[in-house]
């Protein structure tokens, strides 16, 4: 029996020694942090007040409490502001993807549509304008040569009619001609070179009026018979002239009346021309409008790109600075945690009056 009450006394003395050691070096612990060194405070007074330990005990649950439900909300907080940042993450990058979509596919557009659309167009103008150039050139040129033709036209006409007024007065000497003298004969034959050299560029009449020249020059006028021949063939020399004269009038009638028409034809394709030109520069107009349209888009994509990158880049720069003050906190409210555990097995243990900070 004695041997018994020996073993239990000793080992009695043995648990308040290891107890003794845990509540030191827990003491000890707690004192290595201004939060565990505050608690160890409030332990110490409320001993020495002599206030109940109970007391003690709830002040120190209820204080526990406090910070597991702090940890328990920023716990939450954290997950609810991760959700918004995926959220935010995943929309910044669909929106980064659909304005670089936008963006090549503008582009695409422009490079393989509407500019070659609008090279095309500029081209067809050019190649029209061209075609107006050389209509004025034909148009220029054809005035020239109508102008010179004209030139022409008169320069033969009035020819032909000095040639026509050179056999009426070759005409009128003959019919004084009934006795000639050599100076009326002279005078006659000088008439008939006269008109020689009036027609001698007309190559369908210089026979003729050769003729007479041959047949003049060995009359000495006295045969009225001779006299005769020589007037019908200066009359049908004249009439020659004359119809001549007619023909060429009317050949240069329907010179200008065929220049007149060819004018016309070259206005009428001029304006064709000018109304081709038209209808392309309205096409290029549309063309151009929507060139300006599609680049401002492109333009607006590629900065809304732009901004949503800058927005994606600041939101991750945000969030992991809220994760590291999550990160902070949550370990602070962990060892305050985990130091107020600490402190309530002090205040529980069988004696905390020997507690020293």
């Amino acid at each position: 029996m004695k041997t018994i009450l020996l073993i239990a006394l000793i080992a009695v003395a043995f648990t308040a020694r290891v107890q003794e050691r845990n509540l030191a070096k827990i003491s000890t612990d707690l004192k290595k942090s201004t939060y565990g060194s505050a608690l160890l405070h409030l332990v110490e007074l409320h001993s020495m007040a002599g206030g109940p330990v109970q007391e003690l005990i709830d002040a120190i649950e209820e204080l526990i409490n406090d910070l597991e439900e702090e940890l328990e909300e920023l716990e939450f907080n954290f997950q609810v502001r991760t959700n918004e940042h995926n959220a935010l993450v995943v929309s910044l990058q669909q929106d980064i993807q659909d304005a670089v979509i936008d963006v090549n596919n503008t582009q695409d557009t422009l490079d393989n549509l509407l500019f070659p659309r609008r090279q095309q167009l500029q081209v067809r103008i050019e190649q029209i304008q061209e075609n107006q150039e050389a209509n004025r050139k034909n148009y220029d040129e054809a005035v020239l040569v109508r102008e010179q033709e004209h030139e022409d036209f008169e320069f033969q006409v009035a020819e032909l009619n000095d040639a026509t007024a050179a056999v009426d007065d070759a005409l009128a000497l003959l019919e004084t001609l009934t006795n000639p003298s050599l100076l009326q004969v002279k005078r006659f034959q000088n008439s008939l070179k006269n008109i020689e050299a009036k027609i001698k560029s007309r190559s369908k009449m210089a026979p003729m009026i050769k003729a007479l020249i041959s047949l003049a020059s060995n009359q000495n006028f006295s045969d009225q018979g001779i006299i005769g021949q020589i007037v019908d063939a200066l009359n049908e020399f004249r009439n020659a002239v004359v119809d001549s004269i007619n023909a060429q009038t009317a050949a240069e009638a329907q010179a200008q009346a065929d220049h007149e028409e060819y004018l016309e034809q070259l206005d009428d394709e001029y304006a064709e021309f000018q109304r081709q030109i038209n209808r392309v520069n309205v096409d290029l107009t549309a063309t151009n409008e929507k060139i300006d349209s599609m680049t401002e888009f492109r333009d607006q994509r590629d900065a809304d790109r732009k901004q949503y990158t800058a927005e994606l880049e600041l939101e991750n720069n945000t969030y992991a600075e809220e994760t590291d003050t999550y990160t902070n906190l949550k370990n602070e409210f962990t060892r305050e945690l985990g130091i107020s555990e600490q402190a309530l097995s002090v205040v529980q243990s069988a004696d905390f009056s020997n507690i020293q900070v």
